[in-house]
C-alpha cells in the first residue's frame, strides 16, 4: 500500500471498448455456451477473487511455510482482474454494459453519500 499519489497512466484504451473486445473474444473461444457457458463466466469471477486472497495472504506472508510471496502490487493486479472479469460477466448479461453499470453506480453512490452527490460522469 502507499500513502503517495500514483502518477497518472499511460494513454490506455476505452474501458467500455476492451470491455466489449475482451467479451467477443472470449465468447468466440468458449469450450461451452448456453447456460453452462454463463454460468462458468459467472464463476470465473470468484476464481478471480480467490487469486485476491492468495495475493494478500502472500503479501503479508501470513503462511508460515510459504512466508512473503507476493506484493502490493500483485494484490492491486489481482484487483484489477476481478474488475475486468465482473465487467466481461455483466457484458455477457447485456450489451448495455456502460449504461447499466454507470446508473447502478450512480444509485450506490447516492445511496452511500446522498442524492446532492454528482461525482459520475459519463
Amino acid at each position: 500500500m502507499t500513502d503517495h499519489p500514483t502518477p497518472p497512466a499511460p494513454s490506455s484504451p476505452d474501458l467500455w471498448s476492451s470491455i466489449d473486445a475482451l467479451w467477443t473474444w472470449l465468447d468466440g473461444n468458449r469450450p461451452l455456451g448456453g447456460k453452462e457457458g454463463l454460468l462458468l463466466r459467472m464463476l470465473k469471477l470468484s476464481e478471480e477473487v480467490g487469486e485476491v486472497a492468495e495475493a494478500v495472504i502472500g503479501a503479508t506472508g501470513q503462511n508460515p511455510r510459504k512466508g512473503v510471496t507476493h506484493t502490493w502490487d500483485d494484490v492491486q493486479g489481482e484487483l484489477c482482474d476481478v474488475v475486468i472479469t465482473a465487467l466481461v460477466a455483466l457484458r455477457t448479461l447485456t450489451p448495455d454494459t456502460r449504461e447499466t453499470f454507470t446508473r447502478h453506480l450512480q444509485r450506490v453512490t447516492e445511496r452511500s453519500l446522498g442524492p446532492s452527490t454528482d461525482v459520475i460522469s459519463g
